[in-house]
């Protein structure tokens, strides 16, 4: 029998050419693998992304929208010199102290961001259990030493009943849920981090297809322009949302993250190796003032952040200036932890004191996270990439709903043909 004429050309089946055939099949099945996995992280992990992601947006800005919103009690008529014209630390602490609850308890006195402002000075409500308390706080003129107002930041048991920056916060952070809120939503973070992954493994464009993955087409359909919506705003925010997703799982899961990192940078310090002061017997703690001024003896420069008061009798002063000149191009930040009776330095905290590549990982989550380390610029691209998260969302829940209708519609068809 004589083969036919196809048959003479038919070049033969090797292994390796079946292994070829069969390679675009693999890659289909794989992209539909990362289609399943983005999809379905998507619809659930999608919509904690963009309540996440619209309030951090708000929490970017939030010292300058709480001010807007509160200006009576939070701004005030400047006085020439800054800070070396407020009054002594111990009255401030002493009238927010007065002002307070009886059994509440001051705890951290934030300095202002310009001459107009308060010192704010966070304080634990009284409660059977101090973990219960409400969160307060006093406004302090710092040329006067008289309190121009009081709030309850965050309320222990209604979360109605936080302030509303306090409310966004929680419901950033915690999803109106507490400490579970705080857990679920690291762990989601991390799922979010993989979605992220898989989107730019489904948008990277082949060579030559760049402009067209990056773009926008003009006079598209609804279903295309949502498509290229979803795609771009992933395109554009893929990489800043990784990295503010890894710190947000570090500010929600601090002892997991900080186990990961010790486990890779061996040597960095965590609560562990937090300092205390030696107790003691019969001798009064050196008060806030003394604390400061040793502090700065110590490491001068910079202007005053924030100091953190002893919370227990071994407890410590820390100290935090900020704009420290020479210190760090990006976030300028250094704390100085102060034995309370003694007043020597026990601990510090800052670019040029860090041990391990760990510390300095760590420490450069919340000024990323905050777009803090690269100041306004850093700041309007985390506000910018939360406002992304909702149209991700949206978008993406747009689209499955269209992929539905147009799978619904064909297999209508089909049973339609075959009925014929």
């Amino acid at each position: 029998m004589q083969p036919t004429p196809a048959e003479t050309i038919r070049p033969p089946v090797t292994q390796a050419g079946a292994r070829g055939a069969q390679e675009p099949t693999r890659r289909v099945s794989r992209r539909a693998l990362w289609l399943t996995i983005h999809l379905y992280l998507g619809l659930w992990a999608g919509a904690v992304l963009a309540v996440a992601g619209l309030t951090g947006s708000i929490l970017v800005f939030w010292h300058e929208i709480d001010e807007w919103l509160n200006s009576a009690p939070m701004t005030i008529a400047p006085v020439p010199g800054g800070q070396l014209a407020y009054r002594p630390l111990e009255e401030m602490v002493a009238a927010a102290t007065a002002a307070l609850p009886q059994g509440a308890k001051p705890g951290v006195v934030e300095f202002p961001r310009h001459a107009q402002g308060v010192v704010t000075i966070f304080a634990q409500g009284p409660a059977t259990n101090p973990d219960d308390g409400d969160t307060l706080n006093v406004f302090v003129n710092p040329y006067t030493a008289q309190v121009t107002g009081t709030r309850k930041f965050y309320s222990a048991t209604n979360p109605l009943r936080h302030s509303l920056i306090g409310f966004v916060f929680k419901l950033h952070y915690a999803l109106l849920l507490w400490d579970t809120g705080m857990t679920v939503l690291g762990i989601v973070a991390l799922f979010l981090i993989v979605e992220v992954m898989v989107g730019v493994i489904l948008w990277w464009p082949p060579p030559g297809k760049w402009w067209s993955a990056l773009a926008i087409k003009r006079e598209a359909s609804a279903i295309r322009l949502t498509y290229d919506l979803h795609k771009t705003a992933g395109a554009y925010s893929g990489f800043v949302l990784l990295v503010v997703l890894l710190s947000g799982v570090y500010m929600n899961l601090p002892t997991q993250f900080l186990w990961a990192v010790q486990y890779f940078s061996p040597g960095t310090r965590g609560e562990e190796h937090a300092p205390t002061s030696t107790v003691r017997p019969g001798v009064s703690s050196i008060g806030v003032d003394r604390a400061v001024a040793a502090a700065r003896a110590q490491y001068p420069g910079g202007q005053l952040y924030w100091v953190a008061l002893p919370s227990s009798e071994a407890g410590i002063y820390t100290v935090s200036f900020t704009d420290v000149p020479g210190l760090s191009h990006f976030w300028s930040e250094r704390q100085v932890s102060i034995d309370q009776y003694r007043g020597t330095a026990l601990d510090v905290r800052g670019p040029d004191s860090r041990r391990t590549a760990g510390e300095t990982f760590i420490a450069w989550q919340w000024p990323l996270h905050s777009g803090r380390a690269f100041g306004m610029p850093g700041r309007l691209v985390v506000f910018l990439i939360g406002l992304a998260c909702p149209v991700l969302y949206i978008t993406g829940f747009i689209r499955w709903r269209q992929k539905r209708r147009t799978a619904k519609f064909h297999n209508q068809r089909v049973a339609q043909l075959g009925q014929l």
